[in-house]
C-alpha cells in the first residue's frame, strides 16, 4: 500500500508501539526491504518468503526465519509488479503473488502468479502460469466514491482455491468487507463472491492488510494495523459461518504482511513509518484478548 498515514495517526504509532505488551520483535526487516507487502513460511527451508507492493522490483525475496537476512532473492521474469500485495503458499510450497493491489477502483489486469517451487533456488525465475480475474459485481472503473470496495491486499490458497478479502477504500467506511473465490487454474476467470461481514467503521484501525488459513486449516486470520480478525468453528471454505472475533495486539504500525508459522504462531510484518516499524514480530493466539 502507498498511501502516506497522517500526522496525527503517527503520534498514536509511536505512543502504542511503546505500550506493547503483546507482540515480540523478532527482528528489524533488511534496509533495502522498505515497502513488505507479504509474508509467508516455508517450513522445509525455514524461510519467510515476503515481497514489496507497487512501485518495486518483480522479485521475491526468502528471509533466514532466525535472523532476518536475505538468504535468497528470485526475480519473477514473465511478471510485472504493478501492485503485488500479498504471498501466500499452497499444501505442496508452490508460492502465489496477489498482483491486485487496486486503491482506486479502476485496474483490469488483476491477477496471481504461480511460482513453482523448484524454481526458488535459481536467481531467475519464470511464473509458472497466471491466474488472471475480475469482480462481476464491478460495473464502473471506478465506482462512486461511496463503492470502492474492489480492492484486495490479503489472500490465501486452500484446497486449490484462492480466497481474497477485500479492503474497503470508500468514502464513508463502515468496515465492510467482502470474500471473493476463485480457482487455482491458468486463464481468466470471475472471481465468485461468498459473501460479506463488518469489522469496525475506523479505517485506520479496521481496514484488512493481509490474511492467511492455519495449517490444519482451522483458523482463518485477517490482519489490520493494530488488530486481527479471526474466524473459527467453520466447516470446509465456509468462513464466514464460524465464529468471528477481534483481537487486540496492543500495537499501532503500518501492518501489511501475517502468515501462520504453526497452528498457534502469527508471523507479521510492517512497513516503517515516521521511523515506526520496518519489523518481524511473532505472537501466540492463546495470548490475544478480544476486543470489547
Amino acid at each position: 500500500m502507498k498511501n502516506s498515514i497522517s500526522i496525527v495517526i503517527a503520534f498514536v504509532l509511536i505512543a502504542c508501539q511503546n505500550g506493547s505488551e503483546t507482540l515480540a520483535t523478532l527482528y528489524g526487516l533488511p534496509k533495502k526491504l522498505k515497502e513488505v507487502s507479504g509474508i509467508v513460511y516455508a517450513e522445509k527451508d525455514d524461510l519467510f518468503w515476503t515481497l514489496e507492493d507497487k512501485g518495486n522490483a518483480n522479485k521475491i525475496y526468502g528471509l533466514n526465519a532466525k535472523n532476518g537476512a536475505i538468504e535468497k532473492t528470485v526475480t519473477i521474469e514473465n511478471a510485472i509488479n504493478t501492485d503485488w500485495e500479498d504471498i501466500t503458499k499452497d499444501a505442496v510450497g508452490n508460492l502465489y503473488i496477489g498482483d491486485f493491489g487496486n486503491n482506486d477502483n479502476v485496474r483490469k489486469d488483476l491477477c496471481i502468479y504461480k511460482i513453482d517451487k523448484e524454481s526458488l533456488n535459481q536467481k531467475n525465475a519464470i511464473a509458472a502460469y497466471r491466474i488472471s480475474f475480475s469482480y462481476p459485481e464491478q460495473n464502473e472503473f471506478p465506482p462512486k466514491k461511496t463503492k470502492l470496495f474492489f480492492d484486495v491486499e490479503g489472500f490465501f490458497e486452500y484446497k486449490n482455491y484462492f480466497y481474497l478479502f477485500t479492503k474497503n477504500r470508500s468514502k464513508g467506511f463502515d468496515g465492510t468487507a467482502f470474500v471473493y473465490k476463485i480457482p487455482n487454474k491458468a486463464g481468466l476467470h470471475q472471481a465468485v463472491l461468498m459473501g460479506e461481514f463488518k469489522t469496525c467503521d475506523n479505517y485506520n484501525h479496521c481496514a484488512i492488510t493481509s490474511a492467511t488459513i492455519s495449517p490444519d486449516a482451522s483458523k482463518v486470520v485477517l490482519l489490520t494495523h493494530d488488530k486481527i480478525v479471526l474466524f473459527e468453528g467453520f466447516e470446509g471454505d465456509d468462513f464466514l459461518k464460524g465464529k468471528q472475533s477481534q483481537l487486540k495486539l496492543n500495537h499501532f504500525s503500518q501492518k501489511e504482511a501475517i502468515c501462520f508459522k504453526n497452528n498457534e504462531t502469527l508471523i507479521i510484518a510492517d512497513e516503517k513509518t515516521n521511523k515506526v516499524g520496518g519489523n518481524v514480530y511473532e505472537v501466540n493466539l492463546s495470548t490475544l484478548k478480544s476486543v470489547p
